[in-house]
């Protein structure tokens, strides 16, 4: 049997300067297989392909680069050319090739967003999703259903999403003192959801807000989450208010011992006290006051008294 890819590790690129789309590709291959020097020839191999079929001479904005900014963004038709090297192929999710990942996005295997200036990727590594994104400190791990969620925000937010397929990598060719760079790091998925989860909450922290500077990408990204949560946890407490009221119409006689299968409570039948003499016990509906008690003592000594044959007879 096929073992995991990499030994089951991630392969995480974290932010440097505007070098999202070379961490999003490796993300990708999940492996430190381009750099933003490959990534700049193949942008400037692009350009010269460009200019040669522009009309005139090309001379005419030649020193404009429509693929590499001069803060090093890449265009998306770079991504595209460096994934091809690798026989992967980049589709518009609005293309019709792209329909069936619409409706079951958990069964592909990686999506490329992008917002602005901030690409990043979503990939399913040894059956799970993951999402990417060099501005976190390591993958954060999707659900299925947080998946098609968590896409769908982000469309809502303007966010093109590609969708990639193909035949991914399925080690890095590398060994493993090379495999690394100086952003990159490979992290188990253990140790990524204990990063994750240290993380959200240092953020959730009550901070004080310091300027008014619209939101970032990564902002909408946070937010994105927030929303895809929520739908989430809805869904949870609709099934955990089912489950109350599945017990609530339960028969008489029967209480919960707080044991849960699933999302069920299992009811336990308690049996009423019986007396001495096997019969069952009559116990009073409310609570008695000591007054009361007390009346009720007086009354049964009171009997006792009128009728010493009964009581000599029980003897």
């Amino acid at each position: 049997m096929e073992g995991p890819s990499n030994g089951g590790m991630l392969y995480h690129e974290s932010q440097e300067s505007k070098l999202c789309a070379v961490h999003c590709v490796n993300a990708v291959l999940q492996g430190p297989f381009f750099s933003e020097f490959d990534l700049a020839a193949l942008a400037a191999d692009l350009d010269h392909r460009e200019r040669m079929v522009m009309p005139g001479d090309g001379s005419a904005g030649a020193d404009v680069s429509h693929n590499v900014s001069l803060g090093g963004d890449f265009s998306i038709q770079v991504l595209e050319k460096a994934l091809e090297v690798w026989d992967l192929q980049v589709i518009p999710l609005g293309s019709p090739n792209a329909d069936s990942a619409k409706i079951d996005p958990e069964l592909e295997n990686a999506f490329i967003c992008h917002l602005e200036d901030h690409w990043f990727c979503i990939r399913k590594v040894g059956g799970e999703w993951y999402n990417f994104d060099s501005l976190y400190a390591a993958p954060e791990h999707l659900s299925k259903f947080y998946l098609s969620a968590y896409l769908d925000t982000l469309k809502g937010y303007g966010w093109s999403i590609f969708l990639v397929r193909g035949n991914f990598p399925h080690e890095c060719p590398l060994s493993a003192s090379e495999s690394s760079n100086k952003y990159g790091l490979w992290i188990s998925p253990e140790d990524a959801q204990r990063i994750t989860k240290s993380c959200n909450e240092r953020n959730n922290a009550p901070q004080r807000a310091t300027s008014s500077v619209p939101p970032s990408p990564a902002q909408f990204m946070s937010e994105a989450d927030q929303i895809a949560m929520i739908a989430f946890q809805e869904e949870e407490d609709l099934n955990a208010a089912i489950a109350a009221s599945l017990m609530d119409c339960a028969a008489p006689g029967v209480v919960s011992d707080n044991r849960a299968v699933g999302s069920v409570v299992v009811g336990v039948p308690v049996e009423a006290p019986k007396d001495e003499q096997n019969q069952p016990a009559v116990v009073s509906a409310e609570p008695q006051t000591p007054q009361e008690d007390a009346g009720l003592n007086d009354s049964a000594s009171a009997l006792k008294e009128e009728n010493p044959a009964d009581s000599a007879a029980h003897h």
